[in-house]
């Protein structure tokens, strides 16, 4: 979902038509990056919250936010910079060591680029920011229910 709102922000600030095929393949392929930023932030937090039971919430997530930070931004980066060139209408011919602008190429592939360069970027910083935030609120929930739980059966 978030990467989605990206795709469309980065499509309409570069004035590029959306590709159906492109753009749809973009969003489908940032899907599984995203999902995967998730769970590895999600899976280091129950991993760390299981070898340190007695941290607090906020220590856990601070951790574990340190931890992911590096491999969840070199994703994005390398992904980005794999992509931009294409992205802003480039073509590099690797053969003859050449770089085109705006062949029929780079036409039909263009919004491919914007969109997972858009998308990648705008999922990211919210996956950092509110997975965290969301990975809190649940926590305080979950303790809060758990305390009702035992209070209520004393």
């Amino acid at each position: 979902m978030f990467s989605t709102a990206g795709v469309f922000l980065g499509l309409t600030i570069a004035q590029v038509e959306p590709s159906t095929i492109m753009t749809g393949t973009a969003i489908v392929g940032l899907a599984g990056i995203v999902v995967n930023n998730n769970i590895v932030l999600i899976d280091t937090y129950n991993r760390l919250k299981a070898e340190k039971p007695k941290s607090s919430i906020q220590d856990l997530i601070t951790e574990t936010c340190l931890n992911r930070l590096r491999p969840v931004l070199l994703t994005t980066v390398t992904t980005i910079f794999g992509l931009i060139f294409l992205a802003f209408g480039y073509s590099v011919d690797l053969i003859n060591q050449a770089i085109y602008e705006g062949t029929s190429t780079v036409k039909w592939y263009q919004a491919f680029g914007i969109s997972i360069c858009w998308g990648l970027g705008f999922s990211t910083i919210l996956t950092l920011l509110v997975t965290p935030a969301f990975l809190t609120v649940f926590e305080n929930i979950s303790e809060k229910l758990k305390t009702r739980a035992t209070s209520n059966s004393i």
